[in-house]
C-alpha cells in the first residue's frame, strides 16, 4: 500500500475518533443511562437540546404500566420555584412536557419513579435542556460538512508535516478555506438561526467575558492556521508550524461541542 494511502487512512481514523468523542461528551446530546427500581431496570435517553416550535417532550420507556413518574422542572439560572407534574402513560412510555422557551433558554429537570413501594430518582443531578431555533438544512448541512472536512484536511496537513511532505502548504490552504467557510461564514448563520446572534464569543461579550466556547474554538483554530500558513509562505521548510496548527485544531475538537454555549441568565433580567 502506498504511503499516501496509509496517511489518508490514519487521517480518517483520527478525524472520526475526534468526532465520536465530541458526540459522546457534548452537553447537548441525549443523556443515556439506566435506573433500577425494585426488580425492574429502566433504560432512558433524556433530551438535552430541543429545536422544535412547541413544548419539548420528555419520555422514558415503561411498557409494563406498573410505574408512575413525577417530572420536576424549573428554568435554569432563575429564581423560579420547582414545578412538579405527574407523568402520563402514553404508548408504553411515561411522558411529560417542558414549556417552550425562547432560543438559548434552558430548563433543568428531574424524573422520579415509583412502583408503589420503591422510589428512585433516575439521575443524580438535574438534566439541563437548551432550546434553540430551527436551522434550515441548507445552512446546517454545509456548515457540518465543511467543519468535518476542515478537521480532515487539518489532520492530513499535520501528518504531511511530520513526513516532511511537499504538499503541506497546499493542504494547509485547503484547511483554512474550509475552516473559514464552515466556521466563519456558515457557523455564524447557524448561530443566528439557533440562538438569535451571529457571534457570541470573545470579545463581543466584553474583554473579560469569553462568551460562547464554540465560537472561541473556531477563532482559535482559524488564528492557528492563518499563522501557520504565513510562516509556510515565508519558508516552506517550516512545516512544524502546520503540525502545531493541526494539534491546536485537534485540541479544539476535543473540547465538547456547545460547552459553555449561549444561554439566558434569568437572574440577570430585570423583572
Amino acid at each position: 500500500m502506498k504511503k499516501n494511502h496509509l496517511f489518508w487512512i490514519l487521517t480518517i481514523l483520527i478525524t472520526l475518533a475526534s468526532i465520536f468523542y465530541q458526540r459522546a461528551t457534548g452537553p447537548t446530546y441525549p443523556l443515556k443511562g439506566e435506573a433500577t427500581i425494585g426488580k425492574e431496570t429502566i433504560k432512558y435517553k433524556l433530551l438535552r437540546s430541543y429545536g422544535g416550535p412547541d413544548n419539548a417532550e420528555i419520555s422514558i420507556d415503561e411498557p409494563s404500566g406498573r410505574l408512575n413518574g413525577t417530572f420536576t422542572f424549573k428554568r435554569y439560572k432563575s429564581h423560579d420555584d420547582w414545578t412538579s407534574v405527574e407523568m402520563q402513560h402514553q404508548g408504553g412510555k411515561l411522558v411529560a412536557y417542558i414549556p417552550h422557551q425562547p432560543p438559548a433558554g434552558k430548563v433543568m429537570y428531574e424524573i422520579s419513579l415509583t412502583d408503589g413501594i420503591n422510589a428512585v430518582k433516575i439521575t443524580e443531578e438535574p438534566v439541563v435542556l437548551r432550546f434553540k431555533g430551527n436551522v434550515p438544512a441548507a445552512i446546517l448541512i454545509p456548515h457540518i460538512l465543511m467543519m468535518f472536512l476542515a478537521m480532515l484536511f487539518s489532520t492530513r496537513a499535520g501528518i504531511e508535516a511530520i513526513a516532511k511532505g511537499e504538499n503541506t502548504l497546499r493542504l494547509a490552504i485547503i484547511t483554512i478555506l474550509l475552516l473559514i467557510g464552515g466556521g466563519l461564514i456558515f457557523g455564524p448563520i447557524v448561530q443566528k438561526y439557533a440562538f438569535g446572534e451571529y457571534w457570541t464569543g470573545w470579545p463581543l461579550k466584553g474583554i473579560l467575558n469569553f462568551g460562547d466556547m464554540t465560537d472561541n474554538k473556531t477563532a482559535i483554530a482559524v488564528f492557528g492556521w492563518v499563522f501557520a500558513i504565513i510562516m509556510l509562505f515565508r519558508n516552506k521548510e517550516k512545516r512544524g508550524w502546520a503540525l502545531v496548527a493541526a494539534i491546536i485544531m485537534l485540541l479544539v475538537y476535543l473540547v465538547p461541542h456547545s460547552m459553555f454555549g449561549s444561554e439566558i441568565d434569568h437572574t440577570a433580567i430585570k423583572q
